[in-house]
């Protein structure tokens, strides 16, 4: 037995990194899909999808509609308001890139929502190599593999299998960071304005940007910084900030109102505050959201901005100090210190948070670290119940605003 064990580790280990990749990642989809069964099969005609739900449904549910929107009719040239007169809910929220690549994928697989799939679920294949390909240098083949057990069995895997651009922009967006780090800045070029055009985030990286380079700088001594290089990251950087904000700009000019973008994102944040929403301040979100959600638990209101202080105090003493996290590298602290700050500054906490931080998945990194097998089968369980706990409220009882994934 023990040597059958031993042939099978070895076979494993000479395996092929894509085909062992691609078996965790079929397995992983395998599973998910089980639970998306199972909360078809709990679905009632309380849900949106009603008691006849069917995996189809699921993936095209919820925002992807939006990206169907897009695919079929594009982006309104007037902003629809509500009946008090403010900016209602509409496709200018979604950006184009995911919605017209799983129509072009369609048109061979037969319809939008079959492109979708394919499209979510190629990329979240490519994405789980380039997660182990950025990791693998800094934490070790083995532990890398793990990070990319936990990123393809996590809590939020069943963005993996829906219309959504999550995957499609974490694609884009480990091998941004892959050549960031390996400073192969001129793959930057492409990369970073699909990534732009493709979810919101864009802006967060070009942060991060300056922040490797001024890291770079202060160690050019150890590391040297030749001026083609403080062109390119200088170049780079005006061209994410560019990016970031050219569709508040073609938004602004296509519907004539320069606050379009901003007003359409400040729509659904009208569904949490009473009263209604005046504008967009920066980090404003995170105080009122938790000034909300302590009102609706029975707490008193004032605990909430300290309680989000308190998390951006443990956050942050994790990025410098925790062992683990440390073991994957400046670089991708940089880009988690530079996407927490972003998200900070702009969200509103509420049902999509979770799906929010998935960009910072290369922390996975950070949990495999430890080379306990009784750690790392422990995380893989919590994975699979989180995703549980996250699949069934969503689609199997998902009938309002505070249960979108």
């Amino acid at each position: 037995m023990a040597h059958l064990a031993l042939s099978a580790a070895r076979r494993w280990a000479q395996a092929p990194l894509a085909l062992r990749i691609a078996i965790i990642y079929l397995v992983a989809r395998l599973i998910t899909t089980g639970f998306f069964i199972a909360a078809a099969s709990l679905s009632t005609s309380l849900s949106r999808f009603g008691a006849d739900a069917g995996l189809t449904d699921f993936v095209v549910g919820w925002d992807a509609q939006w990206y169907w929107l897009v695919a079929e009719n594009g982006y309104p040239a007037d902003l629809p308001l509500t009946e008090s007169g403010d900016v209602a809910e509409n496709a200018w929220a979604f950006m184009p890139v995911f919605a017209y690549a799983a129509k072009a994928l369609g048109f061979v697989f037969g319809s939008w929502g079959a492109g979708a799939f394919v499209l979510s679920l190629v990329a979240g294949y490519l994405a789980c190599l380039a997660l182990h390909r950025l990791l693998r240098d800094r934490i070790g083949g083995s532990a890398a593999t793990w990070a990319v057990v936990f990123f393809a069995a996590g809590p939020l895997a069943a963005m993996f299998q829906v219309g959504y651009a999550e995957t499609l922009f974490l694609l884009l967006l480990f091998l941004a960071l892959d050549a960031m780090t390996r400073r192969r800045y001129v793959w930057l070029y492409l990369l970073i304005p699909v990534m732009a055009f493709t979810r919101p985030g864009i802006l967060a990286f070009a942060l991060y940007i300056g922040l490797h380079g001024i890291v770079r700088w202060f160690r050019r001594r150890d590391d040297p910084l030749a001026g083609r290089e403080i062109a390119h990251i200088v170049a780079l950087g005006a061209l994410a900030v560019a990016t970031g904000f050219a569709w508040q700009l073609i938004a602004g000019f296509v519907t004539g109102d320069p606050g379009a973008y901003l007003a359409t994102e400040l729509a659904w944040r009208r569904h949490w505050i009473v009263g209604g929403v005046e504008g967009f301040i920066p980090f404003e979100g995170w105080v009122q959201a938790s000034q909300f959600w302590f009102g609706q638990w029975g707490l008193p209101t004032w605990g909430g901005p300290v309680a989000v202080a308190l998390l951006v105090v443990a956050a942050g003493a994790a990025l410098l100090h925790s062992p683990q996290v440390r073991a994957v590298g400046s670089d991708l602290r940089l880009w988690s210190a530079s996407y927490l700050l972003y998200l900070l500054a702009v969200f509103f906490p509420q049902s999509s948070t979770f799906r929010l931080l998935l960009p910072l998945s290369p922390m996975w990194g950070a949990v495999a670290v430890p080379r306990s097998r009784w750690w790392r089968l422990g995380v893989l369980a919590l994975c699979l119940v989180g995703q549980w706990l996250w699949i069934f409220p969503m689609y199997a009882l998902g009938n309002t605003f505070w249960q979108v994934p």
